[in-house]
């Protein structure tokens, strides 16, 4: 990696996304990098909107990401992807789970218009099931964070190895919630090959 690699995670309270953000930074200082986290997380506790910033590299000053500035962005519901416009651009990639989280007194967007609007920012879409995948294989669609983390680094999407994410998993992971979560990595490693 010649430069920063910048990481916006949206999703819902709940989702894990503390703790995936918890793991990518882990396995970024097993690497070497230096790294800087921001999070916004008002509501979480009651299902509202969450947003973590992930920033790495062999010198960081800021943990925010800049707009325009993402890599990578993923969406741990479709609709949040959308709040994630702003750090998106032609060379970032949208890796996107494939679940809608209805909003109280509100109606759900549908996927084509999600879509066609994610594609003015950039073409990179991928759509993961990755919350159906986690419930069907694991009986835990919560799973679909480290499920999307461990696809992302089997595809090369993210510049870390995953040697250094299962490590982070074992360190970061309560040891109750362990075993699950490293069958959810496999699981997300037996079908990306």
């Amino acid at each position: 990696m010649t430069k920063e690699f910048n990481i916006v995670i949206v999703g819902t309270g709940g989702q894990g996304l503390i703790t995936l953000l918890q793991v990518i930074s882990e396995a970024a200082r097993f690497q070497g990098y230096d790294v800087k986290t921001s999070e916004l997380h008002g509501l979480s506790q009651r299902g509202g909107s969450v947003e973590v910033q992930i920033r790495f590299g062999k010198r960081i000053f800021s943990p925010l990401v800049q707009q325009k500035g993402a890599d990578l962005i993923i969406a741990l519901e479709l609709q949040e992807s959308l709040k994630s416009c702003y750090y998106a651009d032609k060379k970032t990639t949208f890796l996107l789970n494939d679940l809608l989280v209805p909003v109280p007194e509100s109606k759900l967007l549908d996927k084509k218009y999600i879509f066609n609007n994610l594609k003015k920012f950039s073409h990179k879409l991928i759509l993961v099931p990755g919350s159906d995948i986690c419930e069907k294989e694991i009986g835990n669609k919560v799973a679909a964070g480290i499920f999307i983390l461990s696809l992302a680094s089997s595809e090369d999407l993210i510049p870390l190895p995953s040697r250094y994410i299962l490590k982070a998993i074992k360190k970061i992971i309560p040891e109750k919630y362990l075993e699950l979560n490293l069958k959810t990595f496999y699981l997300a490693k037996n079908i990306s090959n």
